[in-house]
């Protein structure tokens, strides 16, 4: 038996019901139509017993392969500093562009000068209205499904997001994917130490069977950049042979790119940041014997995720992840997509930090709440030009990072 005798493969099913009603994108982004987003067909796929453990004797009682292919960006597909969707993987739904904590406080006194100015220009009107014998109305809120206003658009410049998510479902030979993915990471950072001809100096296994992998990579770019890029890879649960719901019984990555360096100079003369010309696969040979094992199935769409969270019924679950937790969900309305993504992360603080970014043709609302225990509870609201999205991300407490060996 080869060592890929038990790789994954991609498994296509029958496209999901369409709903054919065209939805009318926000103002801002323009008058893009947004791309149909497909309906959840929920019924009969609940599983007795629920959780991740499903008798694989009860085939009828499988749920379907999820046809997502509408939501998918394929290979070459960029992501951040040159890194691209490799070959052999999807993107599911939208990057997932915010703005750290570390930006927000550099530009928090710009903004506040700015509002400060806005606000005596408004107060200094309705003076001048009153004395005039013509005071103005008090404004009144009108309830709206547009998202708000970008964080930063009083200011002329508002700074770009610096960091960057994608979901990522594997199709092709899981070794081939991730060894191109860790020469891209290699090639960015060419003082981090990668080894991308070995997957076994950043990957767990059982008994030779793939368990997780994980890269951590911290240095410069050819610009001068300072990045932290971290890749993880869930293979599924190899106890019970379930893979994580929306899976396609296929790994799942996430790849995360941080700017790290001075927030300022990060805005600074950023053209060129992407001009890097990365490696599409590693010729070497692996020189493990390394298996991926087969998943009989995926997990129930019922399957807790995310701290307990649960994909709603009237929403599309397009991937999933056990490790790091993660879930990328499209809704047919905005408000759904919005709701989701506040809601997960209320459930972590009442209180999550809220940033707005308007760019191109997207516009990303992102709740953050953070716990001192190291519990963070990352969701997206992404408005697309291809629909709506909530793209959740969640690190438990006291969730410690697996160091590269090598």
């Amino acid at each position: 038996m080869s060592r890929q005798a038990e790789d994954t493969a991609g498994v296509r099913g029958p496209r999901d019901a369409m709903d054919g009603a065209e939805v009318r994108m926000n103002r801002r982004v323009g008058s893009a139509i947004a791309a149909v987003v497909l309906a959840m067909v929920l019924a009969g796929c609940e599983q007795a017993g629920g959780g991740s453990s499903p008798d694989p004797s009860r085939t009828s009682d499988r749920p379907a392969p999820t046809d997502v292919s509408e939501h998918e960006s394929g290979p070459e597909s960029p992501i951040a500093f040159g890194l691209q969707v490799p070959r052999g993987a999807s993107q599911l739904g939208p990057l997932i562009r915010y703005r750290s904590e570390r930006l927000i406080e550099a530009y928090k006194p710009e903004l506040e000068a700015a509002q400060a100015q806005r606000d005596a220009e408004q107060q200094r009107r309705r003076t001048e209205a009153e004395q005039n014998g013509t005071p103005l109305p008090p404004p009144t809120p009108t309830p709206t499904t547009e998202p708000s206003d970008d964080t930063f658009d009083l200011l002329e410049d508002p700074p770009k997001p610096d960091t960057t998510i994608s979901l990522m479902r594997i199709d092709g030979p899981p070794t081939d994917v991730v060894r191109a993915m860790a020469a891209q990471i290699d090639t960015v950072l060419p003082d981090a130490g990668i080894t991308r001809s070995d997957i076994s100096t950043f990957c767990e296994a059982e008994n030779r069977r793939v368990t997780g992998c994980r890269i951590d990579a911290e240095g410069q770019t050819a610009k001068k950049r300072d990045l932290k890029i971290t890749l993880t890879v869930d293979p599924g649960d190899l106890r019970t042979r379930t893979s994580p719901p929306a899976t396609n019984q296929n790994p799942v990555m996430v790849l995360k790119v941080e700017y790290v360096g001075d927030p300022r100079e990060g805005q600074m003369n950023r053209r060129g940041d992407n001009d890097v010309d990365v490696p599409r696969e590693v010729e070497t040979p692996d020189p493990t014997d390394l298996i991926w094992p087969r998943m009989d199935e995926d997990a129930p769409l019922s399957t807790p995720l995310l701290n307990d969270w649960t994909a709603p019924l009237d929403s599309t679950l397009l991937l999933s992840g056990f490790t790091p937790p993660f879930a990328a969900v499209a809704t047919t309305k905005a408000l759904d997509a919005d709701r989701i993504a506040a809601e997960f992360a209320e459930s972590v603080s009442e209180e999550p930090a809220k940033d707005v970014v308007e760019d191109l043709n997207e516009i990303t609302t992102t709740y953050t709440a953070r716990k001192k225990n190291g519990e963070v509870a990352l969701a997206s609201y992404v408005l697309s030009a291809r629909g709506y999205y909530a793209m959740l991300v969640y690190t438990p407490p006291d969730a410690k990072p697996r160091k590269n060996r090598g």
